[in-house]
């Protein structure tokens, strides 16, 4: 079965930056080793697979390793890719997901685009989680807390821009990964950054899910909703955020790359 494949960066409006991932819309999905198969060839971060169900579409993401349940720029890509190439006249597409239904909707100008994402508030960890962090990560944080993944809380961005992680001692850790968060410099109200090897990724450049634990976070430690937050990966990127109750909105744009097709049997 030959089906388009399109690859996007998405959380960037420059090309080569932000977090590549690449989007399939099937007319069926295949059986999940063929599709566990054609991300790994992929080899992004994130393979995105849709099929369309009436208005709205099935989405699944896979790693190069596994299938996860939540991801960010992959949803935003395959926003893009909906909006823009398969059905342009919209200007909001739902997703059915292991998450629940996300939304993508135009949102400002230049081509922004605006998910609803499910908050996941983070609980404070016993001071000793700092060291077995701070052994994982070659820095020790202020604090740890943890949601579905660890989030080390160190005092500075330089902290977490300077990182050298031990991928061997996170791949131990009982979390799909770690993200690390400090206060913003320059115009951001924070950085982070996450790691996440036992998912096949060693460092996503730009995490959407990520931001549903610190926008939770970030907004009641500054006491402000919305958040500007800078993911300090080599590639980098850019998440506008928004906490709305049990809801978190994560605003950014996509630059298009390559639009090919694939045989996946």
């Amino acid at each position: 079965m030959r089906v388009p494949i399109f690859q996007i960066d998405a959380f960037t409006g420059e090309r080569f930056r932000g977090n590549p991932a690449a989007v399939m819309p099937l007319p069926r999905f295949v059986d999940d080793r063929t599709l566990q198969a054609v991300a790994a060839e992929n080899n992004l971060a994130e393979t995105a697979f849709l099929v369309r169900e009436g208005e709205d579409w099935r989405l699944r993401w896979f790693t190069p390793k596994i299938e996860v349940p939540l991801c960010g720029h992959a949803t935003l890509a395959s926003g893009w890719v909906v909006l823009n190439c398969l059905d342009p006249k919209r200007d909001i597409v739902t997703f059915q997901t292991l998450s629940g239904p996300l939304t993508v909707r135009r949102a400002g100008t230049e081509g922004g685009l605006a998910m609803d994402f499910p908050a996941q508030p983070a609980t404070v960890l016993d001071p000793a989680f700092t060291v077995t962090t701070g052994a994982a990560l070659g820095r020790t944080p202020a604090s740890v807390l943890k949601a579905r993944n660890y989030v080390a809380v160190f005092e500075t961005a330089t902290e977490v821009r300077a990182l050298a992680p031990d991928f061997a001692a996170i791949r131990k850790l009982d979390t799909p990964g770690i993200i690390a968060t400090a206060p913003g410099d320059e115009s951001y109200d924070c950085v982070s950054r996450y790691f996440a090897p036992g998912a096949g990724i060693d460092e996503d450049p730009v995490t959407g899910s990520a931001h549903c634990t610190l926008v939770p976070y970030w907004a009641a430690r500054l006491g402000k909703p919305r958040i500007r937050a800078w993911q300090a990966s080599p590639r980098g990127g850019l998440l506008d955020c928004r906490l709305d109750g049990d809801r978190v909105e994560l605003a950014g744009t996509c630059v298009f790359y390559m639009q090919g097709e694939a045989e996946i049997g």
